[in-house]
């Protein structure tokens, strides 16, 4: 194997490429006359043909079972449909519209029909029917990394690298599956990362992420040592490295770069990202008892101790600094994002689920800007807590199915 294998593209998707349109249990009326205020396209309000806007939010809790019927669950009046079935999966990833279910050789794409855009100084609510989208196909296990700029794609093929897949997310707004670019990389472990414009190829091999841009060509490289974790912020592009971060900020001059290195005497490295969507703190999970407070906007780190094994975490709110992670115990913690104090905790709610090698990796903690969410698959049930209230559970959510694998979607 080369230690840096030159990215060859393979294709570029010039039409729309719609590989399924499996029209499933719509979120709304297909029927009713939409508003023509929210059917224009390109009037830069986050509006697609057939959707209606609404007052507020259509936040469902979206799962797949088992067997891979996804299940879309409304929190406004509670009442649960089934929106279709695909293959099982193994992993899920989504920006809070779509879903991106993967599992060996592709990834089932869900257009939950819900979502919230950002306007800046606020927002604007849709509805429009649900629809499984299709499949895009690779060769090897795919890993998706996801945001409201995109999505990208690496079908991981093991010792013989893998492919690179960047979406084109205008055309998949539309219900149509059609790649940016398709590139063949020498580098096993690898993700790709959306942008603004392009992508970053986080190869591990290499040691470095690869700027390329829409139809994959390279722009330039950045140093980044055994890359793991990504996430967007209202700042800019984060991808965490073995000695800290960097940060892409794209402007109207294009990509530039900075490197947020951790603390000199940092007790262990960040290996995935998560937060409320579009804050500029994120929460870095380690292997451990630690955890991360990234802030993108002061490029600065902390850390702190929870004193206990966790295995997910979030940021929750910058001005008060909470954070919420699950215990390896199954409980819900309150954390305080300054000094690491528990603030409050559940009761353990998902141990049976922790406990099952074959259910933890799904287990997944979901914030908003009100409650985080939580699925219990081996419990069958989701739970809505109310971290400002003690990690009270506000709600409780008994499925018919396992919720192996769920998000939160209209965020």
């Amino acid at each position: 194997m080369t230690p840096r294998a030159p990215l060859a593209l393979i294709a570029v998707t010039a039409g729309a490429l719609l590989l399924a349109g499996c029209q499933a249990t719509p979120a709304a009326d297909a029927g009713a006359t939409p508003d023509p205020d929210s059917t224009a396209l390109g009037d830069g309000h986050g509006a697609i043909a057939g959707a209606r806007e609404l007052a507020e939010p259509a936040l469902h809790l979206t799962s797949i079972a088992a067997d891979g019927t996804v299940h879309h669950l409304d929190l406004i009046d509670e009442q649960s449909e089934t929106l279709g079935q695909i293959a099982p999966a193994d992993a899920l990833d989504s920006e809070g519209r779509f879903l991106f279910a993967g599992r060996e050789g592709e990834v089932s794409i869900v257009d939950s029909g819900v979502w919230t855009w950002n306007h800046i100084d606020h927002f604007h609510y849709y509805e429009a029917p649900a629809r499984l989208l299709g499949e895009l196909e690779g060769s090897g296990t795919p890993r998706t990394v996801t945001s409201d700029l995109g999505a990208g794609v690496f079908f991981d093929d093991g010792e013989s690298g893998g492919e690179a897949v960047l979406l084109d997310f205008e055309a998949l707004k539309q219900g149509e599956i059609v790649e940016s670019f398709r590139l063949e990389l020498d580098a096993p472990g690898a993700f790709v990362v959306p942008l603004p414009q392009g992508a970053l190829v986080a190869d591990p091999v290499a040691g470095e992420l690869r700027h390329v841009d829409a139809v994959g060509e390279e722009q330039e490289t950045v140093a980044c040592v055994e890359p793991s974790g990504s996430i967007a912020t209202n700042v800019g592009v984060v991808v965490g490295c073995a000695d800290g971060a960097v940060l892409a900020l794209t402007d109207g001059e294009g990509t530039t770069f900075e490197r947020i290195a951790y603390p000199a005497d940092a007790p262990t490295r960040a290996v995935t990202f998560s937060a409320r969507e579009g804050r500029p703190t994120v929460a870095g999970r380690t292997d451990g008892s630690h955890f991360w407070l990234l802030d993108t906007r002061n490029r600065s780190w902390a850390v702190h101790d929870a004193g206990e094994p966790i295995v997910r975490v979030t940021a929750v709110d910058d001005a008060d600094e909470t954070v919420v992670a699950l215990a390896a115990d199954g409980s819900v913690l309150v954390l305080s994002g300054a000094s690491g104090e528990v603030i409050a905790r559940s009761a353990p709610l998902v141990a049976a689920s922790l406990a099952d090698p074959a259910l933890a990796g799904g287990v997944d903690l979901v914030a908003d800007q009100r409650r985080t969410y939580l699925n219990g698959p081996a419990e069958r049930t989701l739970f809505e807590l109310d971290p400002a209230d003690g990690a009270r559970v506000a709600r409780t959510f008994t499925t018919e199915h396992e919720p192996v694998l769920f998000t939160e979607t209209g965020r």
